[in-house]
């Protein structure tokens, strides 16, 4: 059925009306919905994905394995060993937040990397909240106004938690959300999205560039306002660049909580760690049980480091690959092999790179019967603490997702609820007391 949906299904499940009235009345401000259309045209897919729960199912399982493995103290001390000196801090709280991006083809699924800022989560919730049924075979696919409620108070419990492992009591009473100038980010309007929901939460949040931050080494501040909790959305995943001086040092003095964090980038987004993931016997020796360390082989494609002593043999196997900056981010600097050129392929070899092998997305036809073409699709697992959150979905044409497609863009994910058992789009919640 689910092959049938993703083939056959043209329903058009998004409500616009439903979804200028989330952005603007409900949760967001007046504008915003103009914003996304001005900005991002192609943001939200009219139609949705359709998952099996067997595969989603899985991509907990996943999940959950990474969570235990990255937990581990053998594995820790080898990521941390090659990972830059900012993530040797450990302030306490895990880091909040993870995205883990699958490809699902075929019957065959794939976890091709994960992101500890992962974009979309409120812009996703948003669009879950103007979602219909449009045939028999999606109602019960389409998630409650309950479920995206219980997803949207368990990312402000995330917060809170992170606050409350560093140390600190109670909770934070502003929160600083900061990119680069971040009026000019393409997700600005999630920023917005945040800001609302901190403030229905009854914490402050304003939005800040880097270059706006101030720290004396026991305060960070933004224009006069002491900052304690840092929502951080840089790509300098290291905090090395000098603009970010001030939330490098108030990273390494504590002068206020971020997250995520350099530590929590090392433990499961750098790249190189997918080469770790796929190896089973390496799992099982610093200490992964036999189903975990089989699990993760099974589902994360062979991944190897980029190296001088493997360059010719993977060069002769490239139509089989793709190529990773391991530090990189947005599919930035990524090439599948069979494009190569030889020119790009000695920066490959010379720069910070992993190889993976191909792990096709899936296809998801949109359109109408008489008119329909095919986008590739992958998924997204919103995650913390080795629990799902929540599942989504992003539709595109090209080598990556690239928010460029008509038609495209964030899509929900339905899952095929399982025979006896309650409706799978309900968020999960924070287990009471988990701890990484």
């Amino acid at each position: 059925m689910i092959e049938r949906l993703n083939r056959d299904c043209f329903c058009i499940s998004l409500d616009r009306v439903k979804l200028a009235q989330a952005l603007e009345t409900e949760l967001g401000q007046p504008g915003l919905y103009a914003l996304v259309q001005q900005r991002n045209p192609h943001l939200f897919s009219a139609q949705p994905v359709f998952v099996g729960h067997a595969h989603a199912q899985r991509m907990r399982d996943v999940v959950l394995a990474v969570e235990h493995v990255a937990a581990l103290p053998a594995f820790q001390r080898t990521v941390l060993a090659r990972a830059p000196e900012s993530a040797s801090h450990d302030p306490g709280n895990p880091g909040m937040f993870l995205g883990f991006d699958f490809h699902l083809e075929a019957g065959k699924l794939g976890l091709i990397e994960i992101n500890t800022n992962p974009g979309g989560a409120l812009l996703s919730a948003v669009q879950a909240r103007a979602q219909r049924a449009c045939c028999e075979d999606m109602r019960d696919m389409v998630p409650s106004s309950e479920a995206v409620d219980a997803f949207e108070e368990a990312i402000v419990a995330m917060f809170i938690r992170e606050w409350q492992a560093a140390g600190r009591q109670g909770r934070p009473a502003c929160i600083a959300i900061v990119d680069t100038v971040p009026e000019e980010q393409y997700l600005y309007a999630e920023f917005l999205l945040y800001q609302r929901l901190f403030a229905r939460a009854g914490i402050e949040a304003v939005i800040a560039d880097p270059g706006q931050l101030r720290c004396d080494g026991t305060l960070l501040s933004v224009n006069g306002r002491r900052i304690d909790l840092v929502y951080n959305r840089l790509t300098d995943f290291a905090l090395d660049a000098p603009e970010h001086a001030a939330l490098r040092r108030a990273w390494e003095f504590d002068a206020a909580v971020v997250t995520p964090h350099p530590r929590a980038h090392a433990l499961f987004a750098d790249k190189r760690n997918l080469a770790l993931l796929c190896d089973a016997p390496a799992l099982r020796e610093m200490g992964a049980d036999e189903t975990t360390a089989a699990l993760l082989a099974a589902q994360v494609p062979h991944t190897e480091i980029v190296a001088p002593d493997n360059a010719e043999r993977l060069w002769a196997r490239r139509r089989d690959l793709f190529f990773k900056p391991w530090a990189g981010f947005g599919s930035r600097a990524a090439y599948r092999g069979a494009k190569l050129t030889r020119g790009v392929w000695q920066t490959i070899v010379q720069g910070d790179y992993v190889a993976q092998s191909l792990a096709p997305p899936g296809e998801r036809r949109i359109g109408n019967a008489a008119d329909s073409r095919s986008l590739k699709f992958d998924l997204r697992a919103y995650a913390d603490l080795g629990q799902v959150l929540w599942l989504s979905a992003r539709l595109y044409q090209g080598q990556t997702t690239n928010f460029r497609t008509p038609g495209g863009g964030f899509a929900p994910m339905f899952e095929e609820a399982a025979a006896g058992s309650p409706d799978q789009n309900k968020a999960t919640g924070i287990p009471p007391g988990a701890t990484r």
